[in-house]
């Protein structure tokens, strides 16, 4: 039997990279795909490639920083499978990059808006749909800057941060409710959002902080979404798991 055979499962920021692959490989394993993203084309694209693999999805655009197109994409997938058993909430942008003293206050909140409310209203509806369907699992989606800081990035790792508490403590409350809830923390993957942002000396240059000496691929996060999702880490709940070649252990 597959891995997450007859599970729902809701990815947010799934129109591409690490939410992308996520979708695919879950599908695979037998689940039922929302996907959401607030990329209209991205989203479809993620939709095609796992009806493409046997699987069965639909699109739900959402933006995680309302909390009205949260509940909206757990009704609609209440609506459409009957019910939610694992959610990844993945969406996530880099923001500007300025020291702290001089990081503009819009970029602040829109970082912390879509990077950690994002996650909290996700959870606030996602938990309540899952204890009605008789338990779960839902994977955040941290960072390695969940753990350390670094230089002009002080929203984003705030918000990482703020990820990896929220998860913590919405793990306790829920451990007796058969929902069981963790964090995962990759490294600099290769993914749309990186390869955009960063030409190739800075690209090096992010190779360069990763003792394995290569950046990691957005499918190697999947594999431990994956194992969190599964039945295989049934005993596992309030836990941080990074997947970042080493960054970490430095």
């Amino acid at each position: 039997m597959k891995m997450l055979d007859k599970k729902v499962a809701i990815v947010t920021g799934a129109g591409s990279g690490i939410g992308h692959a996520i979708s695919l490989l879950y599908a695979v394993e037998g689940a039922k795909i929302v996907v959401s993203d607030i990329d209209e084309k991205g989203g479809n694209a993620t939709v095609s490639d796992i009806k493409g693999k046997g699987g069965e999805a639909f699109f739900v655009k959402a933006d995680t920083s309302k909390p009205e197109d949260s509940k909206a994409l757990v009704e609609q997938t209440v609506k459409q499978f009957g019910g939610v058993h694992l959610a990844v909430n993945n969406a996530g942008i880099g923001g500007p990059q300025a020291v702290t003293g001089e990081y503009p206050i819009e970029g602040w909140d829109k970082v912390i808006s879509i990077n950690l409310s994002g996650v909290f209203y996700g959870m606030r509806y996602q938990l309540p749909a899952m204890q009605a369907s008789g338990g779960g699992a839902i994977v955040n989606v941290a960072s390695i800057l969940g753990k350390v800081g670094t230089r002009l990035s002080p929203a984003y790792a705030a918000a990482k941060h703020g990820v990896i508490g929220l998860t913590e403590a919405a793990a306790l409350e829920y451990a007796d409710k058969k929902i069981r809830i963790n964090s995962i923390g990759p490294g600099y993957i290769v993914t749309p959002l990186l390869t955009k942002s960063l030409n190739d000396a800075a690209m090096k240059a992010l190779v360069s902080l990763h003792p394995m000496g290569r950046l990691g691929a957005s499918e190697e996060v999947a594999e431990l979404a994956l194992w969190l999702a599964s039945d295989k880490a049934s005993f596992v709940t309030g836990s941080y798991y990074n997947v970042d070649g080493g960054y970490l252990a430095q």
